[in-house]
């Protein structure tokens, strides 16, 4: 294990409040072979000053401005030839041995292309929170093409005892295999720059299904993670990444759904986009521009689709049965009918990295 090498690449914006403590917790992960590439997208805070005291011990890209997460996240992973890559949000706070445990449940499986531990909540500045509760376990889909983080915000008690597959896994602390990043990548990204924030996840997820690759969930890792996005909070964001939320649902969807998960959903997915325009019309106007940024977009997304389409390997019962109003997860070994997220024993985990 020792001798496995990852690059932990975080992409920072103004993130002095906690990129200290999160390489603080990068650097104290045992059993790995680490190299950190931290890439700023012109952070006007204290982020660049506090980077200078980790000199020699990362490297640091500086963007002369905001590139967005998507394109600084495809700088630090190009800079790099580590067999596995760790996209990490600088909101994020490892225990000790995260990393180790991810790598060794990806090593299980060679057609494993990402994995994910459990990220619970912890408040802002870090501060724990009074009850454990789940911030994610992996995403999945709905069939009105909606993606949401498993178990978010449920207390961490009986639930995600064992390892699984699941759709894909959070951005926010996620673990991939090199030889998926260069089989899925298009141009040379894996994260598409027209998302520029927010969704980039789901789509990087979709396209691994499409291209045959499978994600595992593992509680032998776990994280904590800062959210400030999250379901019902809309008012509460900036309005650029609302902007963006709308814009990516429609681009994400153009590069990756097939016809026959239309055939099969159409009328909740419908159902999602109109009440997604009435929002902009009606709560929401200046959202209004994403459907613009889309019209500009829809040709280079198009093309991408193509490419994607091209090289596609999985059928379409394989990707239709990931698609459930309920989280689906597909036991790591034994059967492949999917079920319902199982039973989770309290993980005994400490804070010391808190």
């Amino acid at each position: 294990m020792t001798d496995t090498t990852v690059c932990v690449s975080i992409a920072t914006y103004n993130s002095a409040r906690y990129i200290g403590r999160c390489l603080d917790a990068v650097f104290g992960q045992r059993g790995v072979q680490l190299e950190v590439v931290v890439v700023d997208n012109a952070s006007t805070d204290a982020t660049r000053e506090i980077l200078k005291d980790y000199r020699g011990s990362i490297r640091a890209i500086y963007n002369h401005r905001n590139e967005g997460f998507a394109a600084a996240q495809n700088q630090a992973i190009r800079s790099s030839r580590a067999e596995w890559v760790l996209c990490l949000n600088p909101d994020v706070l490892l225990e000790p041995g995260f990393i180790r445990g991810l790598v060794e449940t990806g090593e299980m499986d060679p057609d494993a292309g990402a994995v994910c531990g459990k990220l619970l909540s912890i408040g802002p500045g870090f501060q724990p929170l009074e009850k454990r509760r789940i911030d994610s376990t992996g995403i999945y889909f709905t069939p009105a093409l909606r993606h949401f983080d498993r178990g978010w915000h449920e207390p961490d008690g009986n639930r995600f005892e064992h390892p699984q597959y699941v759709f894909g896994a959070s951005a926010a602390a996620a673990l991939y295999r090199r030889r998926m990043i260069e089989d899925i990548s298009v141009d040379g990204d894996l994260f598409d720059p027209d998302f520029f924030a927010y969704r980039e996840d789901a789509d990087v997820a979709w396209r691994a299904q499409l291209l045959g690759w499978s994600c595992i969930y593992t509680p032998a890792a776990v994280a904590y993670h800062v959210r400030t996005v999250t379901p019902g909070n809309r008012r509460a964001v900036p309005a650029i990444i609302n902007m963006h939320s709308v814009k990516n649902r429609f681009l994400m969807r153009i590069k990756n759904a097939t016809p026959d998960l239309y055939r099969r959903y159409w009328l909740p997915m419908t159902a999602r986009d109109l009440a997604v325009l009435g929002g902009c019309l009606l709560a929401e106007p200046r959202s209004l521009e994403a459907f613009w940024q889309l019209a500009k977009g829809f040709r280079s997304a198009w093309r991408r689709r193509r490419l994607i389409m091209s090289r596609r390997r999985a059928s379409d019962e394989s990707l239709a049965r990931w698609f459930s109003f309920q989280p689906a997860a597909e036991p790591l070994h034994g059967t492949t009918a999917l079920e319902p997220a199982a039973g989770m024993l309290e993980a005994d985990v400490s804070l010391s990295a808190l």
